[in-house]
């Protein structure tokens, strides 16, 4: 058991295995379409971008207009760290938010916020059109608008392969309904942490979309409309964003310290859960055998959707053991800090 002991920490920093959930990269960066370079069009799409980061990081559609922003919203150079214009087509304005200065205005402002680790979802898209009805594969053409929308919304979007096989799953009926059970079995294999399913259809010159999404026991669903693909897409993707970010945002005020024992522990589970609590500031106390003790910052319902993303079961608080510190490294370097004698976990689970 000490050698398990010593592999476990000289190991953890080196492992990188991740749970389903995915850290969302460039979450801090927005772009905004423009028709020109005018510093007037520019002002206009950097006020867009701000609103889109704000609902990006809190998931509250009346976030943006929160009176503690007002000096924000009226000089948002305050938390830009640079600014510049893509030619694409289409032109956008790309802007770089600074994160920390931009969680403190928000934390000031009182607002909840969902860090970048969120739960990846596996993304079932029928379109039908004049030309037909196609279901959505990664790599296809027809899958950049769904991936703009998503990167646009902070959303960790993951696409089929659309084969035949799931071609034939992924039927209207199916996408339509309330039960996810037929398309679970084809999911499997992309092992995301949620399912969303989408039908989507242009008629009179409009698109329109019927979606439904799963994440544990959350389920969701919802209609929306837009001009074209491209903003019937970015619709789906902010209404999911708005559904999803309660159940993982930290309210100021709500979050203290915890901590946390986990059973189970496997030397792949070690590295997952480090993972998951990366955004709690997770600080390992102890170790024994296939249980773990961490202190971590947070609420008690962050941690659960936190941890449920791994598909960890909570066990009652009152059956907590003590734990024994973790043995000293043969280097003879300071041994992992134990919890107080007597102190037992505020929350505990197992894999």
């Amino acid at each position: 058991m000490r050698f398990f002991k010593f592999l476990f920490v000289g190991c953890l920093s080196l492992v990188s295995l991740a749970s389903h959930a995915e850290t969302v990269k460039g979450l801090y960066q927005v772009s905004e379409p423009v028709s020109s370079q005018a510093p007037e069009e520019r002002d206009q799409a950097t006020q867009r971008a701000l609103d889109t980061l704000v609902l990006r990081l809190t998931g509250d559609p009346k976030a943006p207009q929160n009176p503690g922003l007002a000096a924000i919203r009226k000089d948002p150079q305050q938390i830009i760290s640079q600014f510049g214009f893509d030619a694409g087509p289409p032109e956008t304005l790309k802007v770089d938010f600074d994160p920390v200065s931009t969680e403190q205005a928000l934390r000031r402002a009182g607002l909840a916020l969902w860090g970048a680790n969120r739960p990846s979802i596996l993304g079932w898209w029928l379109s039908d059109s004049a030309d037909g009805s196609s279901l959505v594969g990664d790599g296809q053409a027809t899958a950049a608008p769904l991936r703009r929308a998503a990167q646009h919304r902070g959303l960790a979007l993951r696409l089929p392969l659309g084969d035949l096989s799931e071609q034939l799953v992924a039927t209207a009926p199916n996408l339509e309904g309330s039960d996810p059970a037929p398309l679970r079995g084809a999911s499997e294999r992309y092992g995301a942490d949620a399912l969303l399913a989408v039908h989507a259809h242009e008629e009179g010159g409009q698109w329109q979309a019927k979606w439904h999404l799963w994440l544990g026991d959350q389920k969701e669903a919802g209609s929306v409309q837009g001009a074209d693909i491209n903003a019937v897409a970015d619709a789906v993707m902010l209404a999911v964003s708005e559904r999803m970010a309660p159940r993982f945002v930290v309210k100021p005020g709500t979050s203290g310290e915890q901590v946390l024992e986990v059973q189970g522990m496997t030397l792949e589970h070690y590295a997952t859960l480090g993972h998951l609590l990366e955004p709690f500031g997770g600080h390992l106390l102890s170790v024994d055998g296939d249980r773990i003790l961490y202190r971590v910052n947070g609420s008690a319902e962050q941690l659960r959707a936190q941890l449920s993303l791994a598909k960890l079961q909570e066990l009652p608080a009152e059956a907590a053991v003590p734990v024994a510190p973790v043995t000293p490294a043969a280097d003879g370097s300071a041994p992992v800090a134990a919890p107080a004698p007597g102190q037992a976990a505020q929350l505990r689970f197992r894999w």
